[in-house]
This record gives C-alpha cells, structure tokens and sequence, in this order.
C-alpha cells in the first residue's frame, strides 16, 4: 500500500514538473549535524555543575545520560531511527580523560576525544566541534571578551586547543569539521563600555584563528546572539559584531534562528549571506518568544529556511545542525523529532517548483505565484517521506515511537 501510494505521489508531483525520485536521492545525500547536549542537558562530562552563560535547560524528565557510555548508547538509539547519515556535534565540555586525570579545558586533546572518533567511525558520521565558553569557574560573566589578561588568555588557549582537536576529528573522519565560536559574555544591566569588550572579543578570536590550521578541513564559524539570562542588557557577540568579524577574516558566519528579535527571520538572512560568503552554517532550533531551545517542529520557519537553502542552491554552501534542549520530555525521543523534522523540511523544499515560481516573479505575474505557493502545499509530500524512510530502513510514520518507549523502559527507567 506505501508503495503504491508514493507511485501515486510520484504521478501528481510529475505534473508540476517535480522528479521525486531525485528529490529522495539527494535528501540522502544531506548530512545534518545532531547536537549531542540534548541527551544530557548540556552537562558534560566535567562535574562542573549548572549552567552558566545565559542558557538554562528546564524539565526533570528521568532517564537523562549520566556517562560517557550513557550519552553513546542514546546517540546510537537515536540515529537508528533517524533516516540518513549525518554527523554528530560535540561540546568541548564532553572531553574523557582517563581515570583520575585532570584537565582543564585549556589543556584538552584530540585523545580526549578518541571515543568520540571511534563512535563516528561506527556511524559513519563526521563530526563538529564547539569549544565551551560557559559553565566553568572562569566563565563568569566575560570570557573571550575579558578585561583580565589571565582570563582572556586562558579562554584563548582554549579556543587554540580547539581548533586542533576540530583537525583530528577531520583527519580521522574523512569530513570536515564546523568549529563554531560562541560566548555568552555580555552584561546584566546597561553597561559602561560597549566598545572595549568587542575589541578584545575580536583580538581574541584573531590569536585563535592565527595558530594555523588546515582552512579546507576546519571551517571555524562565530555565533551572534541577542541576549541571555543574566546577561540582558549587552551581549558582546551581537549580530552585527560577528558577521562583521566572520566577512572580514574570511570565516564562516553561522546564524542560529533563536538568536534574533522575535520579529526577525533567518530564512530571509540566508540569501543576504550566500551573495557575500562563500559558505555559511545554521543552528536550527524553535525559539518561543525569545531563544527558548524547543525540540524543532516542521514549523513555517524551518520550511521557509530550508526553503532558501534549496532555492538558491546552496545545499553544498550551508552547514546544517541542529541545536535546543529540552529536559521536559524523553530526550533521545526530542533528537529524532527535531532531525526527522529538518529533515521533512528539506524534502518539502526539493520538491517545490521552485524554478517555476521564480519565474513568475522575474515576470511580474504575482497571481500565479501565489496560486502555484498555494497550491503545492497539499500536494501528498507525506507520501514521499514514507517512501524516503522506508528506503532508509527505517519507519516514516510515527511507528518508530515504539522503539524509544522500549528504551524507555528497558535502559531509561533505570537510570537512577
């Protein structure tokens, strides 16, 4: 019946002039990079307690992972069920040192990272990398951006240490590395100098970025961001700063969707970037008011994002990744719903006539193009999807539910 369904699907997308069959074929082709810390609510394997740098994780839901073995088994469980092979990002917070080794995280080590390796190696995933500027007890408050030599320089020589393990995981891989570079340095209330932070911020990242590394391997990205809690009045890293920075030095700007006023939209920022960088990263998350981290849904949002990923052809040019925490609901359960859902947004941008509504815009004929948006929108991309999985060995429909609440209960629950 699935099939027979799809070949009915295949038939009605024909005839707007849409090859589903090389929709599905470069859908596979798509690595997305799922955000390891929402299986453990950005902890770490460091003990170093709450968060800190204006991002909080809400919820009690049991079954968090505790370990290095843990947080493997959850990934594992959950790219089982999430079609495709993607790539994994990690948090420099999740280094493992050896039994009774302590390291702090300027002094961490591609050999930190060696399990990190093997697991992707398993997978067949290449990995990403952020150094973590938060939850340490030098992280309070300024970091990169510090007026404190010891501090800056100690957040400096992680970034150095960063940026060489984000070699490694290219090395070992095969895949190259996106090594993005955020704080949450700002201020609470209204501050005195603005401009001081921001001229430190930018030497800082510029003694990173001079320890020389292999630019075709590595591509270090800088993350902008509104506001955080406890830092309301003055983010150092504002939007304006970082693709400033990223244009300048010929990096890579990255754009998370929840790191903007409410009123503002990435998928229109996509186009604007591609004419200016050669490549650019998202962080694909649900903001709720404000840059909340809900689990992503196929929301108006992802879609149009994806969209313009699509239409300007520039799915080689633009990382994906996804990036929110939610420790109110089964977390292994929240990374397949947010990859499945990137995922269906791609496909729902492959098989839009998009060069059809281009041209009734280049021709003025705004009617048309409005039908024509119209239209698709209940064409049966379900029924691809289903097909899309199915190929994938893995289940379209919400089937794959039952999976997870067998984890549930038979490693989950028991997790203490």
């Amino acid at each position: 019946m699935a099939n027979a369904r799809y070949e009915s699907a295949k038939e009605i997308y024909a005839k707007y002039g849409i090859d589903t069959e090389a929709a599905i074929a470069k859908l596979s082709d798509i690595r997305i990079s799922m955000h390891c810390w929402q299986a453990d609510d950005v902890k770490g394997f460091e003990g170093t307690g709450e968060l800190s740098g204006g991002i909080q994780t809400t919820g009690n839901y049991p079954g968090g992972a505790r370990n290095p073995d843990e947080l493997f088994a959850d990934l594992d469980k959950a790219l089982s069920l999430i079609p495709g092979t993607h790539k994994i990002n990690v948090h420099a917070n999740y280094a493992i040192a050896e039994d009774g080794e302590v390291v702090d995280r300027d002094t961490i080590e591609p050999r930190h990272f060696k399990r990190w390796v093997e697991f992707a190696k398993k997978h067949n995933c290449g990995l990403d990398f952020n150094p973590t500027f938060f939850s340490h007890p030098k992280a309070n408050g300024l970091t990169l951006s510090s007026p404190d030599d010891e501090i800056r320089n100690f957040w400096i020589r992680h970034g150095i240490a960063c940026v060489k393990i984000s070699e490694y995981f290219a090395k070992e891989t095969g895949y190259p590395c996106v090594m993005n570079i955020w704080t949450g340095d700002g201020t609470k209330d209204i501050p005195g100098d603005r401009l001081g932070p921001r001229q430190r911020y930018a030497d800082s990242i510029d003694q990173i970025l001079a320890c020389g590394y292999d630019k075709s391997q590595v591509y270090v990205t800088v993350e902008s961001k509104v506001f955080g809690i406890g830092v309301e009045a003055y983010t150092v890293g504002s939007a304006e700063f970082s693709l400033a920075y990223a244009l300048t030095r010929g990096i890579t700007p990255l754009m998370d969707n929840g790191h903007y006023h409410p009123t503002e939209v990435v998928s229109d920022k996509i186009p604007a970037l591609l004419v200016f960088s050669d490549k650019i990263a998202l962080h694909i998350t649900r903001p709720i008011r404000w840059d909340s981290d809900h689990v992503v849904a196929y929301d108006d949002e992802t879609r149009e994002m994806m969209k313009e990923v699509v239409r300007c052809d520039a799915l080689d040019r633009v990382f994906l990744a996804t990036d929110y925490f939610d420790a109110s609901i089964n977390r292994v359960a929240a990374l397949v719903i947010g990859m499945r859902n990137v995922q269906k947004a791609i496909l729902n941008a492959l098989l839009t006539p998009n060069a059809e509504i281009k041209g009734y815009q280049d021709a003025g004929d705004f009617t048309k193009m409005l039908l024509l948006q119209e239209e698709i929108k209940t064409l049966p991309m379900g029924d691809v999807w289903m097909e899309f999985c199915e190929r994938n060995g893995v289940c379209g429909c919400s089937c794959w539910f039952d999976e997870i609440e067998k984890y549930e209960a038979e490693v989950l629950s028991k997790r203490a």
